[in-house]
């Protein structure tokens, strides 16, 4: 089932997402999977929706898109929905051999840069090399999931 760009961008149509899931069981399969970035939100008005709120520092709070969208499509269904939320260690998975001299590398090389009054930077990896990125460079531009790499991801269950 290709993913239409409608739910990529902006908040979602919960009218548009339970025809789909719905239509899914009319061709007699079992199951669906819905997948939910936590930042997802649904058009304004058109499902119960609790906002997060915002943190010490403005920044979003998300309050749990799964657990909110999985009782409107049951509801909406009639059909058991059951969230599963992936936790921060469950997204990373068990840290390689690599994974763990990457950190203490990071980490070294952030300690030094204390120590020299580098403040406002970041390490970051190129290549093999450990370097410092002011936080100024490292946000300007917001980094978004190029178009193709849905495409790649997609599969049909």
């Amino acid at each position: 089932m290709r993913t239409p760009s409608s739910f990529r961008n902006g908040p979602f149509d919960i009218e548009e997402l339970t025809k789909r899931v719905g239509e899914r069981f009319e061709a007699g399969k079992r199951f669906a999977i819905v997948v939910a970035a936590e930042g997802a939100k649904p058009r304004a008005g058109t499902m119960e929706f609790d906002e997060g709120g915002k943190d010490i520092y403005g920044h979003e709070r998300f309050a749990g898109i799964a657990r909110q969208l999985s009782v409107e499509l049951e509801g909406r269904l009639g059909k058991e929905a059951r969230p599963v939320i992936l936790g921060h260690v469950q997204r990373g998975g068990t840290p390689t051999a690599y994974d763990r001299v990457l950190a203490t590398r990071f980490g070294w090389h952030a300690v030094e840069a204390v120590h020299r009054g580098e403040f406002g930077q970041m390490t970051a990896l190129r290549g093999t090399d450990i370097v410092m990125v002011s936080l100024a460079e490292a946000v300007k531009t917001l980094k978004t999931v190029p178009e193709e790499r849905y495409d790649e991801a997609e599969t049909v269950l």
